[in-house]
């Protein structure tokens, strides 16, 4: 299935894209896509409807995150060689994990903007992660059990604030609206291969960023067992799993993000992303 939450922001509904790729309101049978209903009961009652008795919504309505307030948004870094060389970094030995503030979830086309005091805006594509059930000491052969689903990220990014400013990447990466999710969270189900995906970004009609997930460093299967021997994993919470190459910070001189970019994201099967970056 796909999942999506449709409308003015604050105000959306949670809908359903159909066989017939029309959007259908779900907004009377769950309340919203949120830790209480982002479960696998949850997406096993869904599939037993049929979709086509729900009231369509127009395909012209701003689409929301795909989710919202999961307790943990947790993100890898460095996770493809490539991008670890780029940033003058050793590839990690273990996945360096860090968080992201949930508060800086917004639409997968919503403006992205860029702080008053920013000078080092950045773009990072990314497929992420939304778990399905409570996950602790989770074996890599079990993990895919755990996943509900999967849908786009971009990881935005302010790179001196992450490098320079005491040593928290969080500080960096929790600006109002560095969490582009979506267009919608795709059931595991309906991924053929989560470990083969194309992905990419655009800025301003050119490419950026080129990557599969088969290049990741630590698989999505690895990084679900790593992470719950140290963090008990909840129905809701967003794993981001890192961003090849071709970052700004990665450029020579780097070539951050600047008022008016445009940023175009595509991975396959999970749908694409368009934003525009604003001044504050």
């Amino acid at each position: 299935m796909k999942l999506l939450r449709v409308g003015e922001f604050g105000k959306e509904v949670p809908a359903v894209i159909d066989n017939e790729k029309k959007i259908r309101d779900l907004s009377k049978i769950i309340d919203d896509f949120n830790p209480s209903n982002l479960n696998f009961e949850t997406l096993n009652n869904l599939k037993k409807i049929d979709l086509k008795t729900l009231p369509l919504i127009n395909d012209k309505e701003r689409i929301g995150s795909c989710i919202i307030k999961p307790a943990n948004f947790l993100a890898i870094g460095l996770n493809y060689k490539a991008h670890a060389e780029e940033t003058n970094s050793d590839a990690p030995k273990e996945p360096i994990v860090f968080s992201k503030s949930p508060n800086c979830i917004v639409g997968p086309n919503d403006n992205v903007v860029k702080p008053k005091f920013s000078t080092s805006l950045d773009h990072e594509v990314e497929v992420a992660m939304v778990i399905g059930s409570k996950a602790r000491y989770v074996e890599e052969k079990e993990a895919q059990n755990y996943v509900l689903g999967y849908c786009i990220c971009n990881d935005i990014s302010e790179r001196d604030w992450q490098k320079n400013r005491g040593g928290q990447w969080v500080k960096g990466k929790s600006g109002d609206t560095f969490g582009p999710i979506g267009p919608y969270l795709v059931s595991r189900d309906e991924i053929k291969d989560p470990h083969n995906l194309n992905l990419f970004l655009n800025l301003n009609g050119k490419r950026r960023q080129t990557g599969n997930t088969s290049l990741m460093i630590f698989n999505f299967n690895f990084l679900i067992s790593h992470i719950s021997q140290f963090i008990t994993l909840m129905p809701g919470d967003i794993i981001t799993t890192g961003t090849p190459a071709g970052v700004g910070m990665g450029m020579n001189p780097p070539d951050y993000l600047k008022d008016g970019d445009e940023m175009f994201l595509k991975i396959d099967q999970l749908g694409e992303q368009k934003s525009r970056v604003i001044l504050e």
